[in-house]
C-alpha cells in the first residue's frame, strides 16, 4: 500500500514538474540569453586585462540592480495582460501596453540620470583611478541603449501575457549574436575600428538593444497573432489610471528584487577595499552564479502562472501543491549547478583568465557560491509562488530584513571587521539568502493554509 502511495506521489510530482518546465523553458532561455550579454562582456574583459575586468565589475555592480529593479517592476505587467486576455478585453490590453511603453521611457530617463552621476560615489570608495575611469566609460556607453531595452521589456511582457513566449527567445538570440560580434570589433579595435576597451562593450550592448527593439516592433506590426490588437492601436498620452495599476503591483515586486541585488552591489563595492584581484575574482564568481540563477528565475515566472491559475479556480490545495513542487524543482536544479561549481571550478574559471592569483581567488569564491545555490533556488521559487497569490508587499519587507538587517551587517562583520577578506563578505550573502528562503517559504505556507479556511474554500477542516 505504501509502495503504491509513494508511486502515485512521485508520478504526480513528475507530472507537475514537467508542466512547469514546459511552461518555463522559454522563459529560462530568455533569462539566460539576457545574462549572457554580461557573461561575454566579462570573458572579453578578462582577456583584455585584470584592470578592465575590475572596472567592468564595479560598473555592473551599479547597473545590474538598477536594471533588475525596472525588470521587477515590469514583470507583473505580464500578469495584468494575461488576466485581461482571459477576460477577452483586447482594448484594455492595448491601453496597458501603451502606458507601459510610456512608463518604460520615464524609467529610462531616470536611469540615465542616475548612471551619469555615479562618479562621486566611486571616488568616495577609494578605487584606483584607472578602474573608476573604465567603469564610467562603460556606463556612459551603455546608457544610450536603455530606452530601447526598457521598451523591449514591455513588448516582452505583452507577448508573454498572451502566452506567446518564443519570439522573445529568438530576438534575444539575434541580439546576443550582434553583441558578441560588436564586442570583438569595438573592444579590441578590429576591422579598422578604434580599440575602445570596455567602453566598446557598453556601446555594443546599446546597439544590440536597439536592433532587438526594432525586430520586435516589426514582429508586432507584421504577425497575424497580434492583428486584432493592432486594429485597436491609437496614440494615447500617459494616463495615470493605468500607470498607477502597473506601479501598485510592480513597485513592491521591483524593490523586493532590488533589495536582494542591492546587497550584492554593496558587497561588490566593499570588495574594492581588498584590491583589484579580489574585485576581479568576485566578478567571475558572481557572473557564473548569475548565469545559473536565471534557471530558477525563469521557472519562478512559470510557478506564478500555475499557482495563480489554481487560485483563480479556488483550488487552494492545488495552488499549495504546485508552489511546493515548483520550489523543490528550483532547489534540485540549483543543486546540480552547485555540484558543477564544486567539481569543475578550475575549468569554469579558465574561461575568464589565466592569471594564477586571480584564478585562485575566483575558485575560492566559486566554492562559496556553491553553498548559496540551494538557498537562491529556494527563495526565488517561493517568491514566484507568492507572486502567483498576488503577494508582493510582505515579501518586499522580508527581503529588506533578510538582506539589509542580517546579510549586510554580517558581511561587514566577517569580511572587514574580522578581516577574513572576500570569503568573509560572502558569508553575509549566504546568510541573507538562506534567511530569505526560509521566510518566503514560511509565508507561502501561511497564506495557503489561510486560503483553506476562507469562505471560498471547499475545505471542511481548517
Amino acid at each position: 500500500m505504501n509502495f503504491f502511495n509513494l508511486s502515485f506521489k512521485l508520478k504526480k510530482f513528475f507530472h507537475e514538474s514537467l508542466v512547469i518546465l514546459k511552461l518555463g523553458y522559454p522563459l529560462i532561455i530568455s533569462q539566460l540569453l539576457m545574462t549572457l550579454m554580461e557573461f561575454f562582456d566579462s570573458i572579453m574583459a578578462g582577456n583584455a586585462s585584470s584592470i578592465d575586468l575590475a572596472g567592468l565589475a564595479i560598473a555592473l555592480a551599479i547597473y545590474h540592480p538598477l536594471f533588475l529593479l525596472v525588470l521587477g517592476i515590469f514583470i507583473p505587467l505580464g500578469a495584468i495582460i494575461s488576466q485581461l486576455f482571459g477576460e477577452k478585453k483586447s482594448e484594455e490590453i492595448v491601453k496597458n501596453t501603451i502606458q507601459g511603453l510610456w512608463l518604460s521611457q520615464i524609467f529610462a530617463f531616470l536611469s540615465i540620470i542616475i548612471l551619469l552621476n555615479v562618479d562621486y560615489f566611486l571616488y568616495r570608495f577609494g578605487y584606483e583611478e584607472e578602474v573608476i575611469k573604465i567603469s564610467i566609460d562603460y556606463l556612459r556607453s551603455l546608457i544610450w541603449g536603455l530606452p530601447a531595452l526598457y521598451a523591449f521589456l514591455v513588448l516582452r511582457m505583452l507577448t508573454e501575457g498572451l502566452s506567446i513566449t518564443r519570439p522573445t527567445m529568438y530576438f534575444l538570440t539575434i541580439g546576443l549574436g550582434f553583441k558578441i560580434i560588436l564586442n570583438y570589433i569595438l573592444i579590441f579595435g578590429k576591422y579598422d575600428f578604434p580599440a575602445l576597451g570596455i567602453a566598446g562593450a557598453g556601446l555594443a550592448t546599446s546597439i544590440s538593444n536597439w536592433i532587438m527593439l526594432i525586430i520586435f516592433l516589426v514582429f508586432c506590426i507584421k504577425t497575424k497573432l497580434l492583428i486584432k490588437f493592432r486594429k485597436l492601436l491609437v496614440f494615447r498620452m500617459p494616463t495615470w489610471l493605468y500607470i498607477r495599476e502597473i506601479l501598485k503591483i510592480g513597485l513592491p515586486h521591483g524593490f523586493g528584487v532590488a533589495a536582494e541585488t542591492g546587497l550584492f552591489t554593496v558587497v561588490s563595492l566593499m570588495m574594492g577595499t581588498f584590491g583589484v584581484t579580489a574585485i576581479a575574482g568576485h566578478q567571475i564568481a558572481i557572473n557564473v552564479a548569475s548565469l545559473t540563477f536565471m534557471v530558477p528565475m525563469g521557472l519562478s515566472i512559470a510557478i506564478s502562472i500555475r499557482v495563480g491559475l489554481a487560485k483563480g479556480k479556488s483550488n487552494f490545495k492545488e495552488a499549495q501543491y504546485i508552489g511546493r513542487v515548483g520550489i523543490l524543482l528550483c532547489i534540485l536544479l540549483m543543486a546540480v549547478s552547485a555540484l558543477v561549481f564544486i567539481l569543475f571550478p578550475e575549468m569554469i574559471v579558465k574561461f575568464y583568465t589565466d592569471d594564477l592569483n586571480l584564478k585562485n581567488q575566483a575558485i575560492n569564491l566559486l566554492f562559496m557560491a556553491a553553498i548559496f545555490q540551494l538557498s537562491d533556488g529556494m527563495q526565488v521559487g517561493a517568491l514566484g509562488a507568492l507572486r502567483g497569490l498576488k503577494d508582493t508587499r510582505i515579501p518586499f519587507f522580508t527581503n529588506i530584513f533578510a538582506y539589509w538587517v542580517i546579510g549586510l551587517p554580517f558581511a561587514y562583520l566577517f569580511g572587514i571587521n574580522y578581516k577574513i577578506g572576500p570569503e568573509g563578505l560572502w558569508v553575509g550573502l549566504i546568510m541573507g539568502l538562506s534567511l530569505a528562503a526560509v521566510l518566503h517559504n514560511w509565508r507561502f505556507n501561511i497564506l495557503t493554509r489561510r486560503l483553506f479556511c476562507s469562505p471560498f474554500s471547499n475545505n471542511i477542516v481548517c
